[in-house]
């Protein structure tokens, strides 16, 4: 046997119990870490909504003040994300499902964060979706809310206090079962 398989043959025992060490150091940590707190919690929860202004395509205002007396859900959008796409035919249920309840169903409006309104035109055209469309042109939902990504939703209840927050993907059932026990709750 040459010298280089000797060295080799000491060696490999004292990486092994290297690579080994590791292995428990990190399952050691793994145990002894708490799970993440993270949540959307926001200081805005239970306090009056910002008073916020935007713009129909049709360069006709949006004030969010003005849609008191009705429950109101607020998405966060730009046509470019994908989990905003991903969600879409849930938002489209979702709003099938609240104007079946008449006047008991919540408004629903999309807040365009930073996009070009022909690619989001073109977006509702191509997966549907006939709700009214906002654009925040002067960053004033972005900032009131402070929403840094997108899909991101927000409940606010007839008085106009923000009730919830949902910082991802929401499906149809999620969103009208949040709202139904935020009612319940109230």
């Amino acid at each position: 046997m040459g010298d280089t398989t000797r060295r080799r043959r000491r060696v490999a025992p004292y990486v092994s119990l290297g690579v080994g060490l590791v292995m428990v150091g990190l399952f050691a940590v793994f145990l002894l870490v708490e799970p993440s707190r993270d949540s959307a919690e926001t200081a805005l929860l239970d306090r009056a909504a910002p008073a916020v202004t935007g713009e129909y395509a049709d360069g006709t205002q949006f004030e969010l003040a003005r849609r008191r007396g009705s429950w109101v859900v607020l998405n966060f959008f730009t046509s470019t994300c994908i989990p905003c796409r991903n969600e879409h035919p849930e938002l489209v249920a979702f709003v099938e499902g609240q104007r079946a309840l008449g006047i008991d169903g919540v408004e629903f409006y999309t807040i365009v964060q930073n996009d070009d309104p022909g690619a989001v035109e073109a977006f509702f055209d191509e997966f549907g979706g006939d709700w009214p469309v906002v654009y925040d042109i002067d960053f004033s939902f972005q900032n009131g809310f402070g929403v840094a990504q997108v899909p991101e939703t927000w409940i606010i209840d007839a008085n106009g206090i923000v009730r919830g927050r949902i910082i991802s993907e929401v499906s149809a059932e999620f969103l009208a079962t949040s709202i139904q026990t935020l009612r319940e709750r109230l």
